[in-house]
């Protein structure tokens, strides 16, 4: 089994240390992971990035024209990667920064206001990327609370380790989200 993912926002919304969380999680659960950051000239504000590839097996490549799973975090990647998701596959999307909108009939939606819910509920839109994650946790199935946990651990840099209790509590609303509702 190989599972595409692509996560995207802005610079500054931690888009590339969440799927580097990823791609731990993936590696604590012994798969074979790719991740592949992407971003623009702009430091903040601008583009930002990254695919992950998991497989049982080999990884088949690491850029894809599609994915199965998409996370965006803005209004800008909302446009450029819906068409990205594969049929079936699941786009989840920050209400927050981009407009609820189902243009294909094809695609899951999970539509959750990620950055507001970070501000209100944790006092911090920096824990959206994170949050992120428990929402893609809950949805996908295929990576447990305690990888990502466990993946915290591994990524977070020593001089952030004080943050990794506000990342596990941010994960763990994120997958909290009523799923029934969508």
């Amino acid at each position: 089994m190989e599972k595409d993912f692509i996560l995207a926002g802005f610079g500054g919304q931690g888009v590339l240390l969440a799927g580097e969380v990823l791609a731990n999680g993936f590696m604590i659960d012994n798969k074979n992971v790719t991740w592949y950051p992407s971003y623009g000239a702009e430091m903040r504000g601008g583009t930002v990035n990254c695919s992950v590839v998991m497989a049982d097996e080999d990884v088949s490549a690491v850029l894809k024209s599609s994915a199965d799973f998409i996370i965006v975090l803005n209004q800008a990647s909302f446009d450029k990667f819906v068409s990205m998701v594969k049929k079936g596959g699941t786009i989840i999307v920050n209400t927050s920064l981009a407009i609820e909108k189902r243009i294909r009939d094809d695609i899951n939606y999970v539509f959750y206001p990620i950055t507001k819910m970070a501000e209100e509920k944790l006092q911090s839109i920096k824990m959206a990327n994170i949050l992120s994650l428990g929402i893609l946790s809950k949805v996908s199935g295929l990576i447990s609370l305690e990888s990502l946990e466990k993946a915290l651990e591994n990524v977070i840099p020593i001089h952030r380790r004080n943050l990794i209790p506000k990342n596990i509590e941010a994960l763990k609303l994120g997958y909290e989200y009523d799923l029934l509702k969508v």
